[in-house]
């Protein structure tokens, strides 16, 4: 399900600032930066108005809210509407798990693909099990800098209890690697 967990206003000002810094290369000008949007498509309505939709652009306080047209477009997709619009039906498709039920033929395409194709399952359940090894690592890591920090055990015995290289022990700790 969606989630409205990374839907912070001062994320959205990140991403959209990072769009910005790999559209322009060096030596172009400011005005060359293309329109961009940036979406987040949250579980519940993040500004509980019901709309389908919120549009977040910049004005200028002193212009009497005149747009400040730089360019740089943010979306907040409210994730439970369901509204007889396109955006209700595709948020309908989006939390579905029946191809049958869906709006769009090619979310229905889509999904039969990866849930009822031998080759859609596994591209899946690939994506699934690298998702599953990088929470595990990611664990590994954390428990790994909790025993570093409590500085009771060596390296070695960290590495070993918390079932990483060394090297990568030794790296978390600050220290080079032989």
């Amino acid at each position: 399900m969606l989630s409205d967990h990374g839907a912070d206003k001062h994320r959205a000002r990140y991403h959209s600032s990072a769009i910005d810094v790999e559209n322009l290369h060096a030596g172009q000008e400011f005005e060359e930066l293309p329109e961009t949007y940036t979406i987040f498509i949250t579980e519940n309505d993040l500004f509980k108005i019901g709309k389908p939709f919120y549009r977040i652009e910049r004005v200028s306080l002193d212009a009497e809210g005149e747009l400040f047209n730089d360019g740089e477009h943010i979306l907040y997709v409210n994730g439970a509407y369901r509204g007889d619009t396109e955006i209700g039906k595709l948020m309908h498709d989006f939390c579905c798990w029946n191809p049958d039920d869906m709006n769009y033929d090619l979310m229905k395409e889509t999904t039969r693909y990866y849930k009822e194709t031998p080759e859609g399952v596994e591209i899946i359940c690939k994506a699934f099990e690298e998702t599953r090894r990088e929470g595990a690592y990611r664990a590994q890591v954390e428990t790994a800098k909790r025993m570093i920090d409590g500085g009771k055990l060596t390296l070695e015995e960290i590495a070993e209890y918390a079932a990483l290289p060394l090297e990568t022990v030794q790296e978390l700790a600050g220290q080079k690697t032989a």
